[in-house]
C-alpha cells in the first residue's frame, strides 16, 4: 500500500464514526483556536507598539533621569479633560520626585558622544479655560522643548521660541471645545486658550496662550495631556518657581540627550550615565518593557491552550483505542494479504495526524477570522481613538508552527494505538469476533 493509499484509507476511516470523530476534533479546535487567538494577540500588540517607536522620530534620543526616580512612586493622570475644582489642587513647590539641577545638565552634556540635552521641566498648570469660560484641571507633568515624538491629528507642535506662548492638546480634548469627530480636528486651532498657574505664595497668574496642534494619543503616553510650547513652559515654570518676587532655580525630572550613533555608544552612554548616578533608557528599552508584558501574558495563555492539546491528545489516543479494538479483524486481513507490521502503524498514525490536521485547520481558521472581525469591530469602534492600534495581527509562520506542533501531537498521541495495532498477530486478529 501507497503513502497515498494510506492516507486516503485512514481519512476514510477517521470518517466512519463521524460523531466520535467530531468530538476528538472538537478538543483539537478548541486548543488550535486559543493557540492562533494568543498568538495573533500577541503579534498585533508587538507590531503595532513597534509602529509607535518607528514613528517617535530621532532614534538617537535616550531619556535621563536620576537613577532614584527608578524607586520613585509617581503617578500622573491623563485622558478626559476633567473640570476644575479649586479646593482639590495640591501643593506645587513638593512634587515627591527626584530632580536635577543645571549642573547635572551641564554633567550630562560633558558625556563623550553626547551632541545635546534637552531637561523636562516638571510644572503645575492650576487650570485651562477654554473660551467659553470652561475652566479643566490639567495633570502636572514634565515638558520638554522637544516633540518629535507626537504625532498630529492637525496642525503641528509648538514655537521652540522664548515668547511664544502656544499649546497642543490631545485629541480627547476635543470635547473641551464642542467637537466631536477628530477629522474636525482642525477647528481648534488658533482658539486662544487662558493658562492659570500657581507661585509659591499661592497666587494665581494666568497666561493667553494659543492653540497650534492637536495631538494624537499613543501607548507610550504621547500625546495625552495637553503640551505647552518650550515658551510657556517657561512662563508656567517661572511662575511656579517664584515666592516674593524672586524666582528660584529650575530643576528637572528627566533630561532627554541626543547621542552621535546610539547603536554604536548605547553601552558606553549608559556606563558613563550610571557613574554619574543617572539611569539612561532609549526607546527601545522603555517599549521593550511594555513588550515583554504583552510576550509574558501571551506564554501564560499559550500554556493553557497546550493543557487543552493535551487533553485532546488523550481524546485522540482513546478514540484510536476504539478503533483498533474494533477493526481487529480488519488488522488481521491486512497482515494475511501482506501488510507489514510498518505499514499498520503508519496507517494508524495517519489516522491520528489526520484528526490533529482537521483540528488545527478549522481552530486556525476560526481564530483568524475572529481575531481579524474582533480588530476590525475594536479599533473601529470603542478604541477609535488610539490611532493606528493593531490587537491582532497575522504571522503565517507563526500560524504553521501552531499546525506543526497540533500534529506532532497528535502523531504521537497516535504511537500508542498504532503499536498496539502494529503488533497484533494475524491469526489470532482473524479469529476476534
Amino acid at each position: 500500500m501507497k503513502l497515498r493509499d494510506i492516507f486516503t484509507t485512514a481519512l476514510a476511516n477517521t470518517m466512519r464514526t463521524k460523531l466520535r470523530t467530531f468530538l476528538t476534533v472538537i478538543a483539537v479546535v478548541i486548543g488550535a483556536f486559543t493557540l492562533t487567538m494568543t498568538s495573533g494577540i500577541g503579534a498585533g500588540i508587538n507590531k503595532y507598539i513597534d509602529a509607535q517607536v518607528d514613528a517617535m522620530g530621532d532614534t538617537n534620543q535616550v531619556s535621563v533621569m536620576p537613577a532614584q526616580t527608578m524607586d520613585a512612586n509617581v503617578g500622573l493622570t491623563a485622558g478626559e479633560p476633567q473640570e476644575y475644582d479649586p479646593d482639590a489642587q495640591g501643593s506645587v513647590s513638593d512634587f515627591g520626585i527626584p530632580s536635577m539641577d543645571e549642573d547635572d545638565i551641564e554633567e550630562i552634556e560633558q558625556i563623550e558622544n553626547v551632541e545635546f540635552v534637552d531637561p523636562v521641566i516638571f510644572v503645575n498648570i492650576e487650570y485651562l479655560e477654554t473660551p467659553d469660560g470652561t475652566q479643566y484641571t490639567v495633570p502636572s507633568a514634565g515638558f520638554a522643548s522637544e516633540q518629535s515624538m507626537v504625532e498630529y491629528a492637525a496642525g503641528g507642535p509648538g514655537s521652540n521660541a522664548e515668547d511664544a506662548y502656544e499649546l497642543v492638546i490631545p485629541t480627547s480634548w476635543l470635547s473641551a471645545f464642542d467637537i466631536d469627530d477628530v477629522a474636525n480636528a482642525d477647528e481648534v486651532i488658533d482658539q486662544e486658550v487662558t493658562i492659570a498657574a500657581q507661585d509659591l505664595e499661592g497666587n494665581t497668574e494666568t497666561i493667553e496662550a494659543s492653540i497650534v496642534g492637536v495631538a494624537e494619543e499613543t501607548i507610550t503616553g504621547a500625546g495625552a495631556s495637553p503640551i505647552p510650547s518650550s515658551g510657556l513652559t517657561q512662563q508656567i515654570a517661572e511662575i511656579n518657581n517664584t515666592a516674593g518676587g524672586t524666582t528660584i532655580p529650575f530643576t528637572y525630572i528627566q533630561a532627554t540627550a541626543t547621542v552621535n550613533d546610539l547603536a554604536a555608544n548605547e553601552d558606553q552612554i549608559k556606563a558613563d550615565l550610571e557613574e554619574i548616578d543617572m539611569i539612561g533608557q532609549t526607546v527601545e528599552d522603555q517599549m521593550g518593557f511594555i513588550s515583554g508584558i504583552i510576550d509574558a501574558i501571551t506564554w501564560v495563555f499559550n500554556g493553557f491552550a497546550l493543557i487543552a492539546l493535551l487533553a485532546a491528545s488523550f481524546g485522540i489516543v482513546n478514540t484510536l483505542l476504539i478503533s483498533v479494538q474494533e477493526r481487529t479483524r480488519q488488522i488481521g486481513l491486512y497482515k494475511a494479504l501482506g501488510m507489514t507490521s510498518g505499514r499498520v502503524f503508519t496507517l494508524f498514525s495517519t489516522e491520528a495526524i489526520v484528526i490533529g490536521l482537521l483540528g488545527s485547520i478549522i481552530g486556525i481558521g476560526l481564530g483568524s477570522v475572529v481575531g481579524m472581525v474582533g480588530n476590525a469591530l475594536l479599533i473601529n469602534g470603542p478604541l477609535d481613538s488610539v490611532p493606528g492600534l493593531s490587537l491582532y495581527a497575522i504571522e503565517p509562520m507563526a500560524l504553521l508552527v501552531i499546525a506543526l506542533v497540533i500534529i506532532g501531537i497528535a502523531f504521537l498521541a497516535g504511537t500508542l494505538p498504532a503499536r498496539r495495532a502494529a503488533t497484533k498477530d494475524p491469526i489470532e486478529a482473524l479469529r476476534y469476533d
